[in-house]
């Protein structure tokens, strides 16, 4: 059994030290700040808080995928370490760079005919993304094959919910996702939006929700509908937040009290600054495994 590399995208918002600490190497999406370029880099060039903290003083952002070239580089020092690479995307239902990793894949295997590299499309998103990556690096490490890794991969990646809503529809409004007179009406009435992403890999409204405290309780009552076992799930639960660690904590705090067989403690981590460029601050994403996602 040859040696072989999980890797992913900057935007499965985990942490660089997470990311570090499970030996998971990841590619960099972009964004720009009032016309300056940053890599996405976990944290390293600027925190999300940071951004989080300038879109709210003004400041404009806009985020670029990763390019066929820029895969085709971060690939080659894989392969030619002598491994080979399962690379997980984040979801073709809300950027084109799984394609662009499936180009780039294509080119690496003419460069290097006796490596295996495939590329799978997560159909996942922020946190969510970070726990299948997580599971399926547990795989690994437990010594199961690249072939048996993504076959798992594919045949359970719809299995992995994404719920989340937000408090402040400033930045939905700014990027058009929702409209200005709808957000305004949103905003007076205290309008929380349940969102899901669907089995195509996209972002979905779901449900209008008045107040903060409605909104936590929704989304654990969609864990307990969706989550593996309902009230006995025993896998594991991730949060990402953007600027709302109160917010997060409840959340997690009222998913304990829920799943009392949880595999270890809800873990929280910033929303990361790509996804966190079209969401701005006030977001909680809560991500766990389940029935199958649909429409």
């Amino acid at each position: 059994m040859g040696e072989y590399c999980i890797s992913c995208s900057s935007t499965v918002d985990l942490s660089n030290e997470y990311m570090q600490e499970r030996g998971i190497p990841y590619v960099c999406f972009h964004y720009e700040m009032n016309g300056l370029e940053y890599p996405d880099d976990m944290g390293k060039t600027m925190s999300p808080e940071e951004l989080f903290r300038r879109m709210k003083n003004g400041a404009e952002t806009r985020t670029s995928q990763v390019t066929v070239g820029e895969y085709e580089s971060f690939f080659r020092p894989i392969l030619d370490s002598g491994r080979d690479i399962l690379h997980i995307s984040f979801s073709s239902g809300l950027s084109g760079t799984f394609n662009s990793a499936r180009l780039a894949a294509e080119s690496m295997r003419s460069a290097y005919p006796d490596r295996r590299i495939y590329v799978v499309d997560s159909l996942a998103a922020s946190s969510g993304y970070g726990l299948l990556v997580d599971e399926l690096k547990r795989m690994q490490d437990q010594g199961a094959d690249i072939e048996e890794v993504r076959d798992y991969a594919e045949a359970n990646k719809l299995r992995l919910h994404h719920w989340f809503f937000s408090t402040d529809l400033t930045f939905y409004i700014r990027g058009g996702r929702v409209s200005k007179t709808a957000g305004l009406i949103g905003q007076v009435l205290n309008i929380c939006p349940l969102l899901n992403v669907n089995d195509e890999g996209k972002l979905i409204p779901r449900e209008k929700i008045r107040g903060k405290k409605h909104v936590i309780r929704r989304i654990v009552e969609q864990m307990v509908m969706h989550a593996e076992g309902g009230r006995d799930y025993a896998g594991k639960c991730f949060i990402s937040e953007s600027l709302c660690m109160e917010d997060a904590r409840e959340t997690a705090r009222l998913i304990e009290e829920t799943f009392p067989k949880l595999d270890g403690p809800v873990r929280i981590f910033p929303i990361g600054t790509t996804i966190g460029s079209h969401t701005g601050p006030g977001t909680v994403a809560v991500f766990f495994w389940g029935d199958k996602r649909t429409n």
